[in-house]
């Protein structure tokens, strides 16, 4: 896990090999997210607002 500045989310993890990405919140919840392609976990890690990003390229389209 890396620690990220952020409002909503406080650490993010990838596995390049199963494509898995845990996505830690400040509310102190994680989830576990699937077959994410690595382009979407960078972009995670680069957005300015990780939460934006999260909201308009992760929610509801990876099974957690």
């Amino acid at each position: 896990m890396i620690p990220v500045y952020s409002k909503a989310i406080t650490a993010i993890g990838y596995d390049a090999g199963t494509k898995q990405m845990r996505i830690r919140f400040q509310q102190g919840h994680s989830y576990d997210f699937y077959n994410v392609p690595l382009s979407i976990h960078n972009g995670l890690i680069s957005a300015v607002s990780k939460g934006a990003y999260y909201n308009q390229h992760i929610r509801d389209r990876y099974q957690r």
